[in-house]
């Protein structure tokens, strides 16, 4: 099933055109990249998904039923963590959490037993310090948990990992991988290696569009073939693979074949040897999510 669906999201601020036609769907428990440069239209996307936002066109449906703007009928299914929380500093981290719980109308004993679970979970279960004294990190990790509270359906992270260093958006990461045994996951982030390291999904924004949807490996399956990188010990070696590979290329004393086949890398392996032409290195290099945001967006 899917939890969160999409469909040809459209939505304008005077003359400018910010989406049109944004689609995707987001199925149980998984983590889903949303992906784009800046002023792409993801916070835009999210505040129509929040039903913070009426957009001009298009449907957005959580657990099956539609979101419209104002309407709170699905806001007991769905977390939020913008990208910059703010809290009661004057609180700790449990206190916060047991108002937050308070608030949603959570009977106190389940409260009490919802905020260790959290508060473990993201690793702030022993933190008694107020919070006006937390790192952005922490401020995260408690955000996360607050938008936990109430058992959502689905979690919506806008930006968590931007300006965290690799500590902490490591541990960032790591807790919205661990969050998916009881919701799905959509963040938004132009921080590419984070969204190849723990999302299953994604969908990648452009000119107000969706110009990508699907999963890791259907990326892979796009960008076939695999970029090879030689180096050779002999210099002098170089004019005999580019004569005999006429597609290669040389640059800065590498020789480059672009999107080479399995047959081809087995080729290249049995002319070295028959030729006796011994390599320094030799490596490959996959398509990834980057080579293809890089396409679509023209670099």
């Amino acid at each position: 099933m899917d939890i969160l669906e999409v469909r040809e999201l459209k939505k304008h601020f005077g003359s400018k055109t910010v989406l049109n036609g944004v689609s995707f769907s987001v199925p149980e428990h998984c983590v889903f990249g949303f992906v784009g440069r800046n002023g792409a239209g993801k916070t835009t996307t999210m505040r129509a998904i929040l039903g913070l936002l009426k957009p001009d066109g298009g449907e957005i449906y959580v657990c099956g039923e539609r979101v419209r703007a104002g309407k709170t009928a699905a806001a007991g299914t769905v977390g939020f963590l913008p990208d910059v929380p703010e809290f009661y500093g004057y609180l700790n981290a449990r206190e916060y959490l047991t108002l937050c719980g308070e608030i949603t109308g959570i009977p106190s004993r389940t409260c009490k037993s919802r905020c260790d679970e959290l508060l473990k979970l993201v690793g702030l279960d022993h933190e008694k310090h107020r919070i006006k004294g937390y790192s952005r990190g922490m401020k995260q990790r408690l955000g996360i948990a607050q938008a936990l509270i109430n058992q959502p359906r689905l979690l919506i992270c806008d930006e968590p990992t931007s300006a965290l260093d690799p500590v902490g958006r490591k541990e960032i990461l790591d807790i919205l991988r661990e969050a998916t045994a009881q919701t799905s996951v959509v963040f938004s982030t132009h921080i590419l290696p984070d969204v190849e390291r723990v999302c299953s999904r994604v969908a990648l924004l452009e000119g107000g569009k969706t110009a990508f949807s699907g999963t890791i490996g259907e990326i892979h399956a796009l960008k076939a073939g695999t970029d090879l990188e030689l180096t050779l010990t002999r210099a002098e070696d170089t004019e005999k693979v580019t004569a005999a590979f006429p597609n290669s290329t040389v640059s800065e004393g590498r020789i480059l074949f672009p999107k080479a086949t399995d047959r081809e890398c087995a080729e290249l392996m049995a002319f070295l040897s028959a030729q006796q032409i011994p390599i320094m290195r030799l490596e490959r290099h996959e398509a990834d999510l980057e080579d293809l945001f890089m396409e679509v967006i023209g670099k």
